[in-house]
């Protein structure tokens, strides 16, 4: 069985370091190094996370905030702002599936469905991991010709001990 393409939100990486959220840390620590470094998942990025990780204004979180990516191996999703990106993530915001002031959540998504990922992760429950939001952003997508089933998801949801490649 080839592994799932999980594509990570910057939430995902944050949340290695969130102290003042135990559960969550413990919980995407497991994810990272017992699926991640395993080989159980492959794990992505895009541009939107790098960007956003260089935003940060604390060089040395920033640095820590990296270096997971490094660690882990996750890999860069290769692309550039596409046609199918733009209009995907102006859909979202059009159709008030993602607020307008959060764009880049939008390009999340966009991303992780043009490149065809099977999940995308995010702890970002208000604006991508609810039932409500997914059940809308793939009915847009259906409509607009993208039909690859895929799921936005806690890392909680990815965490089976029983799970074999």
């Amino acid at each position: 069985m080839k592994p799932y393409r999980v594509y990570l939100d910057t939430s995902i990486i944050n949340f290695v370091y969130a102290d003042d959220a135990p559960e969550k840390k413990e919980a995407t620590i497991d994810f990272f190094e017992n699926y991640v470094r395993r080989g159980f998942y492959a794990t992505y990025v895009s541009y939107v996370v790098f960007t956003e990780i260089n935003n940060t204004k604390n060089i040395n979180k920033r640095n820590r905030l990296l270096s997971v990516i490094e660690r882990y191996d996750v890999a860069d999703v290769d692309i550039q702002i596409s046609d199918d990106i733009r209009l995907l993530s102006s859909a979202y915001i059009k159709e008030g599936i993602v607020p307008r002031n959060k764009e880049a959540d939008a390009l999340h998504i966009a991303i992780a469905v043009v490149n065809v990922m099977d999940v995308l992760l995010s702890w970002n429950y208000q604006h991508l991991a609810n039932i409500h939001r997914e059940r809308k952003i793939i009915g847009l997508n259906n409509l607009l010709g993208f039909s690859h089933n895929f799921r936005i998801i806690t890392p909680l949801e990815l965490l089976d001990k029983n799970y074999e490649t």
